[in-house]
């Protein structure tokens, strides 16, 4: 594992893209950064060309329309499989997930952490040493409610199951089968664990730092939330039932997913 590549999807982060990039590239210097960008209309897409062309180690992907997270994951892991990097991060461009941080994610990969090796790393926030700044007491409790109403369903073991600080080998993504995951929302990031959960693969977690942003506003919702609990609910009835994993449906489906890469 020798090219890691940090992916940053983003919609309306013009305000804090640049300062989050810059910090990945000083604590992490041999990782490349890949901007995907859902059309924001604030700029945020041409402010990502103008660090590509400063920084060779920065590439964009343009989507051309507002598609949900997994979708904007999907594609970005994608193309990083095509071009061979490895291990693959999963970063928000909001300063929530501290790029300080990321090296003790890429040493628990690597089997240095005192957790042991893993294909999948969580940067947690529920497990022993996790922490949360300047969040409001009703966000905390409801993501610690829908991370432990996940495990409960889905009989996964990770106690962050909501956590979209990730850190995944290559090989990891190949054997989940990344075509057979359909979720394009908040549900994403459940869906992925419950995928390697089938293909047996080790997920450790490390405890991080979750820091509220300080800059834009926050896409989530109560509203976003119960919509993916109810998801959830619905793979975990099929699983209890011995159903195999449904089609996707047409609401699954990304709108105008075609995407183009920029190289500057």
């Amino acid at each position: 594992m020798s090219r890691p590549l940090v992916v940053i999807p983003t919609y309306n982060e013009r305000e804090s893209l640049a300062d989050t990039v810059a910090r990945v590239r000083e604590a992490v210097p041999e990782a490349s950064v890949l901007v995907v960008d859902d059309a924001s209309p604030d700029g945020t897409g041409a402010l990502a060309d103008e660090l590509a062309s400063a920084d060779g180690a920065v590439q964009v992907l343009h989507r051309t329309a507002k598609n949900g997270l997994g979708a904007a994951y999907l594609e970005a892991f994608g193309w990083a499989l095509e071009q061979g990097f490895d291990p693959i991060v999963q970063l928000d461009a909001d300063g929530s997930h501290l790029p300080e941080q990321l090296s003790r994610l890429l040493d628990a990969l690597e089997g240095t952490a005192p957790s042991g090796p893993a294909d999948i790393v969580i940067g947690s926030r529920w497990v022993a040493g996790g922490v949360i700044e300047n969040w409001p007491r009703h966000r905390e409790l409801l993501s610690r409610w829908g991370s432990a109403y996940a495990r409960a369903v889905l009989r996964l073991d990770t106690r962050d199951a909501t956590a979209g600080y990730r850190v995944f080998r290559a090989d990891a993504l190949r054997r989940i089968r990344l075509e057979d995951v359909h979720t394009r929302g908040y549900g994403f990031q459940v869906d992925m664990l419950w995928h390697a959960r089938d293909a047996g693969l080790v997920v450790v977690e490390v405890p991080v730092t979750f820091v509220e942003r300080v800059r834009g506003r926050s896409k989530m919702s109560p509203v976003i939330v119960v919509e993916a609990m109810l998801r959830v609910t619905a793979w975990g009835v099929r699983s209890r039932l011995g159903a195999r994993r449904a089609a996707p449906s047409a609401a699954d489906q990304p709108r105008g997913a075609e995407a183009k890469r920029s190289n500057s």
